[in-house]
């Protein structure tokens, strides 16, 4: 009975290597004590994922400090995961660091709920492939590595609310990764200030992810938004509308569009009574304002992609904040979501406008209501 129960302990070193990859690097780590079969097969993982909520926090530089000085000689290990809810001495986090990219690790992912900055002259490694930095791990230093270059085959880079001390200091880091194929951008952290600037500048980047919500920061948000990325293939953008957008998107074949609108929709069909009504309550209110953002420039910049998906913002952003539709010579699928609270009313452009469509996916067909529905549905009796 005692051999069938312990069945797991007759599987393959390289097996119960990658089982143990699969556990906190923290729990796998217990695993020690079950018998001398288990003893040394933590130097079998290829990942380290190491919390300091796992475990006793005090304890937690002293256990990374000797799973590093243990995997000195490993082969295998190929992906270290850093996420530190509490303050740790800066010292020894950057030497976990420095550690991680002078023995050619391939994956680097750090978090933290403070802020700690790392020394742009040593974050640098010629293996490393795919790199996230999330909340209080930022670069800034006053000398970049040499050449400028941080990453040379690095080709998949993912950002979350990461505050650059200047825009200089966040170009340069992404001209730093000459290969970088993948960027994503994610910033939604409504309770601080924006701290992404509105610009994507890379000639290699393939695919392009941002998630950039501040619905309380109007006031702050960027002017414009530049998307000078010739090679990208795929965007999925999500964002409250810019005031102006310029972008180069000569090779885009894929537009994911989630854009929002800072007012409340206006809707332009309500009868003319309610307008008067209306307007003559508002009149003298400091408070009421146009319209803000202009996707024109955005619009015209995807005008030669194959498949597109707009939500059912996106749909009232195009109809309030784009000034002239081009014509989508290539467009073979568009897609686009419903919402009781939004209309179509330039559904019918779009689909006008894209001579070469073959197929339509409509995601719900609940939506507001207006005289501009035109030809899409039969909302309007004729």
């Amino acid at each position: 009975m005692s051999a069938q129960r312990d069945l797991i302990s007759t599987l393959p070193d390289e097996i119960l290597g990658k089982i143990l990859s699969l556990l906190w690097t923290n729990r796998a780590a217990c695993t020690s004590v079950l018998s001398k079969r288990w003893r040394n097969l933590l130097s079998l993982v290829d990942n380290l994922d190491l919390h300091d909520a796992s475990g006793n926090h005090l304890h937690f530089c002293d256990f990374v400090d000797k799973t590093l000085a243990l995997l000195t000689n490993s082969t295998t290990v190929k992906r270290f995961s850093l996420d530190c809810t509490f303050e740790h001495d800066p010292s020894r986090v950057d030497s976990w660091i420095r550690t991680v990219l002078e023995r050619g690790f391939l994956e680097l992912h750090l978090s933290t709920s403070d802020m700690h900055c790392i020394d742009t002259e040593f974050f640098t490694s010629n293996t490393l492939v795919k790199l996230t930095l999330s909340y209080g791990f930022y670069p800034d230093g006053r000398r970049l590595p040499p050449g400028g270059v941080f990453f040379p085959a690095l080709k998949t880079l993912t950002l979350v609310q990461v505050a650059f001390s200047n825009p200089i200091m966040y170009q340069d880091f992404i001209s730093g990764c000459p290969g970088l194929e993948e960027l994503f951008l994610h910033y939604d952290d409504d309770n601080n200030h924006p701290t992404w600037n509105g610009v994507v500048w890379s000639p290699s980047v393939k695919r392009l992810t941002i998630h950039h919500i501040w619905p309380n920061h109007r006031e702050e948000a960027h002017e414009g938004c530049w998307f000078l990325t010739p090679s990208l293939e795929y965007l999925e953008y999500s964002s409250y509308v810019a005031e102006q957008y310029d972008v180069d998107l000569v090779s885009l074949v894929e537009a994911r569009l989630d854009l929002r609108s800072w007012e409340p929709p206006i809707d332009e069909d309500e009868d003319e009574d309610e307008d008067e009504d209306e307007s003559y309550e508002s009149d003298g209110d400091s408070d009421t304002e146009a319209i803000f953002g202009d996707v024109t420039g955005l619009v015209a910049g995807i005008s030669k992609v194959k498949t597109l998906h707009l939500s059912s913002d996106s749909l009232e952003v195009f109809h309030l904040c784009c000034d002239t539709m081009p014509v989508f010579h290539n467009l073979l699928t568009l897609s686009f979501e419903s919402d009781k609270e939004r209309g179509w009313q330039v559904v019918p452009l779009l689909i006008n406008n894209s001579p070469n469509l073959d197929n339509l996916i409509i995601k719900g067909l609940v939506h507001q209501v207006t005289n501009r529905c035109g030809d899409a549905c039969s909302c309007i009796p004729s």
